[in-house]
């Protein structure tokens, strides 16, 4: 290492993984904040991707420089580690210390296309207040908003679209393409290229991340995980998100499907559709959702319900709420567990007096 013990003390590579205490007593001693080991990997490098940011921070204001690469062919880069590993801390550490947020590592990857492609979405909105360009190409020539869409991260297409992502039109039809496919089976092909046969083979985990779910495909070799893909599945959310940016009005029974196949109630893909339709608000689908309410799938009659819950309400008043109100009283009577309880939440938002007390998940 260039950076071997100064004055007896431990190396700072060394003194990373003892605490901050123990570098700055290695800096002290004369240590070089750029120091790097024999394979060429910076320390500050090593910090980002470990999620250090005290010591991160400590590196920088020691001399390291943000935007030195690392690494044998000096093809990485702190901030883009640091975004790989969705360390917002840290890439809010480097961007302050003047990391240049569009600059790109090996093969042409920026750290808001890390941040797209793995759905950290606070990484990416870290990245686009520091002045990234949202629609700065990737290695294959995809801007962030497709690469985003394919994830199926809401949160993170919700950033770009805030900070004037362009690219619209190829992100949403990449956002109904992975609504045709089984979330699980991609990402079991995905490893079967990558790994032949083996790649067949492996646990699944399903966690909720974001207002969504995320699945991840995980392979087992001896009992240990060696290799693992992940997707969100917020692809319906997004796919109504971008319709609503390009005044598309996608048809009643492809928003409720949308939300019924992405996770329930709560969800984004739920949630984005509901306020879709409540900002429509119109006699149309008004009878659509009484229609839903009279499914014999209780999910089904809970989406119908949250739609009839603020149906117009956007326009100062309740617009529907001499008929809705009626089926609503009668749907908490005698409907299952799920309609009966939403009909009891929607009967209390027409008791408000506040109608745009809520606001409506669709931007």
């Amino acid at each position: 290492m260039t950076n071997g013990p100064v004055g007896g003390a431990s190396s700072l590579f060394e003194a990373l993984y003892d605490g901050e205490d123990a570098v700055v007593r290695v800096l002290r001693a004369g240590a070089s904040a750029e120091s790097s080991d024999e394979e060429g990997t910076t320390a500050l490098y090593l910090a980002s991707v470990e999620d250090l940011p005290g010591t991160v921070r400590l590196l920088l204001a020691a001399g390291a420089d943000p935007n030195r690469a690392s690494g044998p062919e000096a093809g990485d880069l702190p901030l883009c580690g640091a975004a790989c590993g969705g360390h917002t801390e840290v890439v809010g550490a480097l961007l302050s210390a003047g990391a240049a947020p569009d600059l790109p590592e090996e093969f042409g990857f920026t750290a808001l296309r890390w941040a797209a492609g793995l759905g950290h979405a606070r990484v990416a909105e870290a990245l686009l207040a520091h002045g990234a360009d949202p629609d700065l190409p990737g290695p294959q020539g995809e801007v962030p908003l497709v690469v985003a869409a394919r994830r199926g991260s809401v949160p993170t297409v919700r950033a770009l679209l805030r900070h004037g992502a362009r690219g619209l039109s190829p992100a949403l039809d990449e956002a109904r393409r992975m609504l045709t496919l089984d979330v699980e089976q991609e990402l079991r092909s995905g490893l079967r290229r990558a790994y032949g046969d083996e790649g067949g083979q492996g646990a699944v985990r399903r966690a909720p991340v974001d207002g969504g779910v995320t699945v991840t495909v995980e392979l087992l070799r001896d009992g240990e995980p060696f290799a693992s893909q992940d997707l969100q599945t917020g692809h319906g959310a997004i796919a109504t998100l971008l319709e609503n940016e390009l005044g598309l009005r996608a048809p009643f029974e492809e928003l409720a499907d949308r939300a019924l196949r992405g996770g329930g109630p709560g969800v984004d893909n739920w949630l984005v559709a509901v306020g879709t339709l409540w900002l429509r608000g119109d006699e149309e689908t008004f009878r659509a959702a009484a229609a839903w309410t009279a499914s014999e799938d209780p999910l089904r009659q809970a989406f119908g319900v949250d739609v009839l819950a603020r149906l117009g309400f956007h326009t100062g008043g309740k617009p529907f709420a001499a008929r809705a109100v009626p089926l609503l009283r009668e749907l908490a009577d005698a409907a299952g567990p799920a309609p009966a309880d939403a009909a009891a939440r929607a009967l209390d938002r027409y008791e408000k007096k506040d109608p745009d007390s809520l606001t409506p998940a669709t931007e």
